[in-house]
């Protein structure tokens, strides 16, 4: 098995730990999207503590990658994944915060 496999497997085992909805499918396609950035601790995973990478999130995944203009949307929707994943978490994977992030705004079919 791959490592990029065992953190899928690892992603998706977190996602039914949380009581995410995200399909196995979507986890992993969100996965392979992120590349090398999954093998870094520090770039594995979202502080929703801190404005400067929510910020980054929000310029670089939902407005260049999923589209979306609406920053009003996009900020309601990233408090949402926050409060989801929540706030006692300190692991809050990148993959599973963007594939909820998608979800959220309604553009899984960015991964499609």
């Amino acid at each position: 098995m791959s490592k990029r496999d065992e953190k899928i497997e690892q992603y998706i085992a977190e996602a039914k730990k949380l009581g995410l909805s995200l399909s196995e499918d979507l986890i992993t396609k969100v996965t392979v999207g992120l590349g090398p950035s999954i093998y870094k601790k520090d770039s594995e995973t979202v502080s929703c503590s801190q404005s400067s990478e929510l910020e980054t999130v929000k310029k670089n995944f939902a407005q260049k990658k999923l589209g979306v203009t609406d920053d009003a949307k996009i900020d309601a929707a990233i408090k949402k994944v926050c409060e989801a994943m929540g706030s006692s978490n300190r692991n809050k994977y990148r993959a599973l915060f963007y594939a909820l992030l998608a979800k959220e705004l309604g553009k899984e079919s960015v991964y499609a």
